[in-house]
């Protein structure tokens, strides 16, 4: 039996999608821009061919099992950048969008010419390095991923979007040579027992857990950064949620100064940094 657009989103939604959701997947399956949802509503008489229709409902089977939605359509909007996305990485969230607003205004108060050289850390889909190189195209940027996989879909997004960054494979900063005006990494940052870790079965699970307290790659990062920041530059890291207290005490104790955190946009403490003072520049910790 042939089916609307409006019996579709019903069925779509009797089976436990919501109707954002339901409207999405069926704007992907019709090849049509997240952007018209009006259009759904404006054609929702229209008769959906068998072939949208059965790709709707496989769609939506995926979704109810906890597929992220970004996973099905293949792409996730990041700093105004559509991203390629799969589950070789995770789904880049607005809440690092904090983390790239902070790296910007670091960057526009250094003054020296050195300032260009920025390396992120655990690039994942490349999100972070993208969104850096998309507003400052002067930068000279670096992206480190432990992952073959996770490099060759951030490679692939900065081909497509004609981005020009380097990208690395390597644990952190191991492999690396040279120094940078900025490090910035969105690392694991869950606890290994962490209940919530169960629920994410899509996810690569490399890029989500840290260690018992969920801070053992942020303590690798703390303790590698010295030898390769210029004087004077800055880490920033993002962390979960009740994390900041125990990443600034960290920075504190490797000897950076200026030791800071930011909130996202629900006010959470999202993101904690710090300076590197001349007197700790390459020496080991």
């Amino acid at each position: 039996m042939a089916s609307t657009i409006a019996q579709a989103l019903v069925w779509a939604q009797a089976h436990g999608l919501d109707r954002l959701d339901a409207q999405l997947l069926l704007l992907h399956a019709l090849g049509r821009p997240e952007q018209e949802r009006a259009w759904l509503l404006a054609h929702d008489t229209d008769t959906l061919p068998h072939a949208i229709y059965d790709a709707l409902q496989a769609a939506t089977q995926r979704r109810v099992k906890g597929e992220p939605l970004a996973y099905i359509t293949g792409h996730k909007e990041f700093y105004g950048l559509d991203l390629g996305v799969d589950a070789r990485v995770l789904v880049p969230r607005p809440d690092t969008e904090t983390l790239v607003d902070w790296a910007l205004e670091v960057l526009g108060a250094i003054s020296s010419p050195q300032a260009h050289s920025v390396i992120d850390l655990g690039t994942g889909s490349g999100a972070i390095a993208l969104a850096l190189k998309q507003t400052r195209p002067d930068l000279q940027l670096t992206a480190v991923d432990f992952s073959t996989d996770a490099i060759a879909v951030a490679q692939t997004n900065a081909h497509r979007l004609h981005l020009d960054v380097q990208f690395a494979q390597g644990s952190w900063l191991s492999r690396v040579r040279g120094r940078f005006s900025l490090i910035v990494s969105n690392p694991p940052y869950i606890a290994e027992g962490d209940t919530h870790l169960s629920a994410l079965t899509h996810e690569p699970l490399a890029a989500l857990a840290s260690g018992a307290d969920g801070l053992d790659d942020i303590r690798t990062i703390i303790t590698q950064a010295p030898t390769h920041l210029l004087p004077g530059g800055w880490l920033l890291l993002e962390h979960g949620y009740d994390q900041a207290p125990a990443v600034r005490a960290l920075l504190t104790h490797a000897g950076f100064a200026d030791v800071q955190s930011r909130c996202d946009l629900a006010g959470i403490e999202r993101c904690s940094g710090a300076c590197l003072p001349p007197t700790l520049a390459g020496v080991k910790v």
